[in-house]
């Protein structure tokens, strides 16, 4: 039976954002080695390497074997033990941050549900890995680097908690959730070049069903909401010190008297009357 042993990296400058990892460690622990039961004012995640143990919170017991991890909520009283027989070797990070909670439930981990098994083995290893060793080394920046891989980690979480798009069923739901997609990807990219196949060898779907079921969600095919997006967002950048030219240039046209064509056709007005209409110095009825 290997030898027991502890060892622990403190975060030298923590900060206060979103996503703080406090601390992070790794041991072999002696038989029957016990934790608790004790209340925590931050989070700690156990992942174990190898060994078995038992983990308790709120009345029930989860068994943890190698590739499972288990959760720890500020505010819970919890206790985990390892076994007699063959006792767990694990790494753990301590981490809080006021979004934690929010991202734990989007891959269903919460208090009632606090036990997890990863998905890539190695993968995981190798992320709690680099985040002692930050920790450890403590290089400028440490504090940004070992959050970075904590989002790293929490995303190989989510690839066994939330299934791929593909692999969603094609009910309303689902389609919506490519609808919404689509949307963001619209949002995002709107001063790029776009055409309805680049979008949609993009997203990964067929040109005829993204057109479809964007036009049944949205009431609009994907080339009217982009041209939307676009004339939206003209509207609001005529407002700044800048050329129609540099405007047009912005939401994804690259000839300035097309944009102008465009923006007329969709706002009654030319850009120039209207950000003369914005001075005071004429009047156009420029309402959608």
């Amino acid at each position: 039976m290997p030898a027991p042993f502890h060892s622990v990296s403190i975060n030298p400058d923590p900060g206060k954002g979103e996503l703080v990892v406090l601390f992070s460690g790794h041991a072999q622990t002696a038989p029957l080695h016990k934790v608790g039961p004790q209340v925590l004012d931050y989070y700690l995640v156990h992942y174990v390497l190898s060994g078995e143990g038992t983990f308790s919170c709120l009345g029930r017991e989860y068994r943890v074997g190698r590739g499972g991890s288990f959760f720890i909520f500020p505010g819970e009283l919890v206790s985990y033990v390892s076994d007699e027989q063959n006792p767990w070797l694990y790494r753990w990070i301590g981490f809080k941050g006021n979004d934690a909670e929010r991202l734990l439930a989007q891959l269903g981990i919460s208090a009632h549900t606090p036990v997890i098994e990863a998905g890539d083995f190695r993968r995981v290893r190798t992320l709690y890995g680099a985040i002692e060793r930050t920790l450890r080394m403590a290089p400028a920046g440490c504090d940004l680097t070992a959050g970075g891989y904590m989002r790293l980690l929490l995303g190989e979480y989510a690839r066994e908690r939330i299934p791929h798009p593909e692999d969603r069923k094609e009910g309303s739901k689902g389609i919506q959730q490519q609808v919404e997609q689509a949307i963001r990807w619209l949002t995002l990219q709107y001063s790029q070049p776009i055409s309805i196949e680049s979008m949609s060898q993009t997203l990964g779907y067929h040109r005829t069903h993204l057109s479809k079921m964007f036009k049944q969600y949205t009431g609009m095919s994907p080339m009217a909401f982009l041209l939307k997006i676009r004339m939206e967002r003209a509207k609001i950048l005529l407002h700044e010190d800048l050329t129609i030219e540099q405007i047009a240039s912005s939401v994804g046209f690259s000839d300035p008297l097309y944009f102008s064509k465009q923006f007329k056709k969709w706002h009654g007005c030319s850009p120039s009357e209207y950000r003369l209409s914005l001075q005071g110095k004429e009047r156009f009825d420029c309402s959608q």
